[in-house]
């Protein structure tokens, strides 16, 4: 993971995800790009005839504003010890993260961000979505991965390998009656091709899925999360809920590194 993008916004969350790219780019000697978005389309309202208007000034502001916020952060950057630059766009979030990360290793959001749901769904490399309460220092001491067998499992723990190598203690988490077809010794064997020793903990379901796995972080004190990010449609998600969901709406709770 050495190109590092971050979703980069003012205020005290903001600073906590860019500390913690910067970390992750000080554990693999890597670089990080600083995304500063303007969505100018949230100023654009469209009417029911087909017209619209367009708030300028407000537009005019929120440019001036994000420009020299990332010209305050260019030059905090810039005295520090990783390499960086600075991007700025004005477009949909989603879009304008998309774009950027084709070369990217690894996107990092905020947890309880709309991004950090739907960035998955649109990008091919893994997401990060940090904790708005303190950064994720690098290396980790403990990480779980959730197994199912899934595509979107296998992909998640494929680009977390670079986090999991440099990590204290790797558990992989499978609830009973998970589908047998790749089983989660795969996953243990996968991992230790790459140097990585994981522990198996297959968990009796009590409840649902999500609040089985929440118990077993909370008992493990895991600070990170790796699990595929799975696509419902938005009825589906608003009558029945998601796991993905679950962990990206919970209070507290270990960072997720999510992927598709």
């Amino acid at each position: 993971m050495r190109s590092i993008l971050v979703h980069a916004e003012p205020g005290p969350a903001g600073s906590i995800r860019i500390d913690s790219a910067l970390s992750l780019a000080r554990m693999t000697g890597g670089h990080v790009t600083l995304l500063v978005d303007t969505p100018v389309t949230r100023y654009i309202a469209v009417d029911a005839m087909g017209g619209g208007t367009v708030a300028a000034e407000a537009i005019h502001e929120a440019v001036a504003e994000d420009d020299a916020f990332a010209r305050t952060i260019e030059g905090q950057v810039a005295r520090g010890d990783v390499p960086c630059d600075i991007v700025r766009v004005e477009a949909d979030p989603i879009d304008a993260l998309s774009d950027a990360a084709r070369l990217a290793d690894v996107v990092v959001v905020a947890r309880g961000a709309v991004v950090a749901g739907d960035l998955p769904l649109s990008t091919r490399c893994p997401v990060l979505a940090v904790n708005a309460e303190e950064p994720l220092i690098f290396p980790i001491e403990k990480a779980c991965v959730a197994w199912d067998g899934s595509a979107e499992a296998a992909h998640a723990l494929r680009g977390a390998v670079p986090i999991l190598a440099a990590c204290g203690e790797v558990i992989v988490l499978t609830v009973e009656d998970a589908p047998a077809e790749f089983p989660a010794t795969d996953a243990l064997a996968y991992l230790s091709r790459h140097g990585v020793g994981a522990e198996l903990q297959v968990v009796q379901r009590i409840g649902s899925v999500e609040d089985t796995i929440s118990r077993e972080l909370e008992l493990n004190q895991a600070q990170l999360l790796v699990m595929g990010a799975f696509s419902h449609s938005r009825l589906r998600e608003f009558l029945f809920g998601g796991v993905t969901r679950h962990f990206l709406e919970q209070a507290g709770g270990p960072a997720l590194l999510l992927a598709h």
